[in-house]
């Protein structure tokens, strides 16, 4: 980099070094302030914005979307957007910090530090970017640290890849295709325990007579720095979780002694920070990383059997849930597909032996493909969305495995220039496991616009002989299809909504209001629910016992503005603003937890409360269905009234999946807390900021009645 672009940087951001509390401190140079804003960025805004700060949930902050939307903005009006409203709900960044993450952004644009830190100025950044292009300064943006401040970080093994600690679990017995398909009862072999995604635990030590005596046995701090969200899962006694930064950990499940550990990077993900679940085969662990690599480590040592790459990372692909085991595949999904790139996104099925890939299905019908119609004549290339980034579920009868598929992307059809229907995203598809064949497909929303997508899981049960597929979308509709057929069977709207004029329960059309389909780009539009959901990544529970679903819900409204997005590779992403709204008749209780009959979709009962339900529900054979929240609460509720039968206040927001789980003939119950999260955190930390958690705490705790 030359001389004159170091200048020409100094120049534009004002050239006056940020010389910090004290007057004689010396000042640091602009690699050293880019760097620091490097390690902020990574520890606070990476989960919206990703890794590579070209946009996920929230928008590009380098490359083409972020010239578009910032080019003929200055440093200036970047900063004091950063300093007025970032991080969403925590706006409480120092001038210091504001000044190291707009150096940060322009390094990442290309533009070189210059020889000391610097305060932000007023010439435009698409002039600062054009300056430092011909010395191809792109290469200057600073490595962000892996640990410490800007990372995932623990106490012990910080910047350890491979085995870290090494074990063996003495007693592994392989698991099999049938034990899969009829888990143990004091087993949780897979995440929502069985194929079927129930959620549900035919255990009863704890029941709800003597769940009030309920008490810590043991508990477990996970790797700080990432979101948490996690399944754990349990087999022959030995408990088996993910961490964020891709380590993976195995513990005696009654006693909470680590086995062994392996660190399979990398510890920063790209913007999909959480590993919701891992899965047990034969002999065999499967982990789905979050760089979107899938790795199957020795279940008893945690030594690597093989690594393969699905997607690469730097074209945004990732992943936030892990796979499933059907007839010996395993089949994972993808995510970070909101990016314009060739290859799109798709459905993996690998041989669970070798790692070779059998198959893959394009979630995104691409031109001459069946449905490559419904897509407005888009290049493949700007053919975005379609993520499967909840994990399927397997009805081994059938022998056809059920994927729910998330929105077109970018998210509103004013960016993305359709109005078409854009399959075979916001559907439910049914492939054969063994050759990734579609049987069919249901389209819940046609053409879906505000990020209201329908990927959660899909609940297999058996009602009077029929197969059925329950499932809830973020716009809080509930779902039943025939899982043989894909014939739609009924729905019921559990919660208010707006953004349809019409549903039909007869043929299950929806149909958007009409301002909705008029959206403009620049115009705010208003929508309920918000992208929080409805129903979001907390997975509902079956308790077949009261014949009902036990689903987890939000309640809060958004406004959404389509913004131009930039053209060809790179280009695409979410592509919109939003801001976030109380629901009105709540009497601002955000969270809602309900049962509804499985016959016929009516509620039984329900809880609102103001903090939002983070964790999946589960329910038991005992009569008691768990459930965690933002405000740290951990609770037992009645599975038939709903009633509060014990409760305990954790250390910070309960987030992730319950299990129950037997180890030496004893049940236990467990639950994660930690920080992180897309919408269902993010939304109420913007309209309930009187909620107010510790934003550390990523741990495991176990519970047992004395």
């Amino acid at each position: 980099m030359t001389i004159g672009v170091r200048a020409a940087w100094l120049a534009i951001l004002g050239g006056a070094a940020l010389a910090g509390s004290a007057a004689s401190q010396t000042p640091r140079s602009g690699q050293a302030q880019a760097e620091a804003g490097g390690a902020l960025y990574n520890s606070r805004c990476a989960q919206c914005h990703a890794a590579d700060l070209k946009g996920h949930e929230g928008p590009a902050l380098a490359g083409p979307n972020f010239q578009l939307q910032w080019g003929q903005r200055t440093p200036q009006t970047l900063a004091a957007y950063i300093k007025g409203r970032m991080p969403p709900g925590q706006t409480n960044l120092s001038d210091e910090q504001v000044g190291d993450l707009t150096a940060y952004i322009l390094v990442s644009n290309g533009v070189a530090p210059g020889p000391t830190a610097a305060a932000p100025g007023s010439g435009r950044i698409a002039g600062l970017i054009q300056a430092a292009a011909p010395a191809g300064a792109a290469s200057a943006r600073p490595a962000t640290p892996a640990a410490g401040a800007g990372g995932f970080q623990s106490t012990a093994n910080i910047g350890q890849t491979g085995l870290t600690v090494r074990g063996e679990v003495k007693t592994f017995t392989p698991v099999t295709d049938a034990m899969l398909a009829d888990p143990a009862p004091g087993d949780w072999l897979m995440v929502r325990r069985n194929y079927q995604a129930w959620s549900h635990s035919p255990l009863k030590q704890v029941n709800a007579s003597n769940v009030k005596g309920l008490r810590l046995a043991w508990s477990w701090a996970m790797v700080e720095g990432g979101g948490n969200e996690p399944s754990p899962i349990v087999h022959d006694g030995v408990l088996y979780v993910a961490n964020p930064g891709n380590v993976i950990q195995a513990l005696e499940a009654g006693s909470g002694r680590l086995i062994w550990e392996n660190r399979l990077g990398p510890a920063v993900a790209n913007g999909l920070g959480v590993i919701r679940n891992i899965a047990l085969y034969q002999d065999k662990l499967y982990v789905g990383t979050t760089d979107a690599r899938e790795v199957a480590l020795m279940a008893r040592t945690g030594e690597v059997a093989w690594d393969v790459r699905l997607g690469d990372a730097k074209n945004g692909y990732g992943n936030s849930s892990g796979p499933m085991i059907a007839d010996g595949v395993v089949i994972q999904g993808l995510g970070g597909c909101e990016r314009y790139k060739a290859t799109g996104c798709f459905i993996s099925g690998l041989d669970a032996e070798t790692g070779k890939t059998l198959w893959t299905f394009d979630t995104v019908a691409k031109a001459g493909q069946p449905g490559g119609d419904t897509w407005s004549n888009l290049p493949d290339m700007e053919r975005a969305g379609g993520d499967t980034w909840i994990t399927g579920t397997y009805d081994p009868t059938l022998h056809t495995t059920y994927w729910g598929t998330a929105q077109p992307k970018p998210w509103m059809r004013a960016s993305r220039k359709t109005d078409q229907a854009n399959l075979y995203t916001s559907s439910t598809l049914a492939l054969d496991p063994k050759t990734g064949r579609l049987k069919w497909y249901f389209q819940h929303v046609p053409g879906e616009s505000f990020d209201l997508d329908e990927v959660f899981e899909r609940v297999l049960i058996d009602l009077d002989g029929r197969p059925l597929s329950f499932s809830a979308g973020k716009d809080g509709i509930l779902w039943k299809l025939d899982r043989k057929t894909g014939q739609y069977v009924d729905l019921s709207q559990i919660m208010f909504q707006n953004v349809f004029d019409s549903v039909d329960r007869k043929t299950g059309k929806v149909h958007y209001r009409q301002d909705l389909l008029d959206q403009k780009v620049g115009t705010w539009t208003t929508q309920c629910p918000s992208s929080e959901g409805g129903k979001n990544w907390p997975p509902m529970s079956y308790a077949p016992e009261a014949s009902e679903l036990i689903i987890p819900l939000s309640q809060s409204c958004q406004r959404m503005m389509a913004r131009e997005v930039a053209e060809g590779e790179s280009g695409g992403g979410a592509g919109a603003s939003r801001d976030f709204q109380p629901m009105p008749d709540t009497n601002g209780n955000i969270g809602k937890l309900a049962a509804y009959d499985i016959r016929t979709l009516k509620q039984k009962w329900s809880i609102e409360q103001r903090a939002p339900f983070l964790t999946g529900v589960l329910s038991t054979a005992g009569g008691v269905a768990f459930v965690g929240d933002l405000n740290r609460v951990f609770r037992a509720v009645d599975v038939n009234t709903g009633k509060e039968l014990w409760r305990t206040i954790l250390p910070t927001s309960v987030q992730g999946f319950p299990i129950a789980f037997t180890a030496g003939g004893k049940e236990y119950i467990a639950v994660s807390t930690g920080v992180g999260g897309g919408s269902p955190r993010l939304v109420p930390s913007q309209i309930a900021k009187d909620v107010t958690v510790p934003d550390h705490g990523n741990a495991l705790y176990v519970f047992a009645v004395d």
